[in-house]
């Protein structure tokens, strides 16, 4: 199956408190959108990448691609209003490229600000999409969770839930499908939204380095991390 990429880079960031978009802040010293878009070259360079961009960072991003040399082949989609737009314009540029094949391929949404996301995390992914139609990763909670009850509150069993990450990896077509509904705001990611679509979703392991970079401490540890794997 052909395996394509959505990389979603809309956030503004503002838990960052910086003054450019969190995708374009240095982590080892190059934006943090590169280090996302090569982990996925590094899995394949098979792998059609198409970055999802707001249109008025698109000029930032070429100034950003020429400073660093990064010449890693991807297509470009603007965001739209909410996220569910943004993916939605990502699938329609991948279904209108060359030789695209929805019933024969496979597309994964992945974060921009998920830099460390691993090769075989990525292989595992598509691996078990391609048997199973879908596939996202997951990690265990660690902490104890409670749910809201008016002023009180009452324990919840940590075993029954679990931490969603991306890649989310789905059938082409499913996926295509799906997307075709109106927008809901339960729809927080693309597997709240196949589930709409009467689509079950498969679990695979998930990793604590494919954590999401949010605030300043998530970009102090994502560096760590990587300085362990040099």
């Amino acid at each position: 199956m052909k395996a394509y990429a959505l990389i979603m880079a809309g956030g503004a960031g503002q838990r960052m408190a910086a003054e450019i978009p969190k995708q374009f802040l240095l982590l080892h010293g190059r934006p943090i959108l590169m280090h996302t878009l090569s982990a996925f070259y590094q899995y394949s360079p098979a792998v059609k990448l198409v970055l999802v961009i707001p249109r008025q960072q698109q000029e930032l991003w070429q100034k950003l691609c020429i400073q660093y040399s990064f010449d890693l082949p991807h297509l470009l989609a603007y965001g739209g209003k909410e996220r569910f737009d943004s993916v939605r314009n990502g699938l329609q540029k991948i279904a209108g490229s060359e030789g695209f094949d929805a019933e024969n391929s496979l597309i994964a949404v992945h974060d921009a600000v998920r830099p460390l996301v691993g090769v075989h995390l990525i292989e595992t992914c598509y691996q078990t999409a391609e048997r199973y139609g879908s596939a996202i990763p997951v990690t265990p909670l660690v902490d104890s969770l409670r749910r809201r009850d008016g002023e009180w509150s009452l324990a919840e069993n940590r075993l029954d839930f679990c931490a969603v990450q991306t890649p989310q990896v789905f059938n082409a077509k499913a996926l295509l499908e799906a997307y075709r509904q109106p927008y809901h705001p339960s729809f927080t990611d693309d597997a709240s939204v196949m589930e709409a679509a009467g689509h079950r979703i498969r679990l695979v392991e998930g990793h604590r380095k494919n954590s999401k970079i949010t605030v300043p401490e998530d970009l102090l540890l994502a560096e760590y991390w990587l300085k362990q794997l040099k």
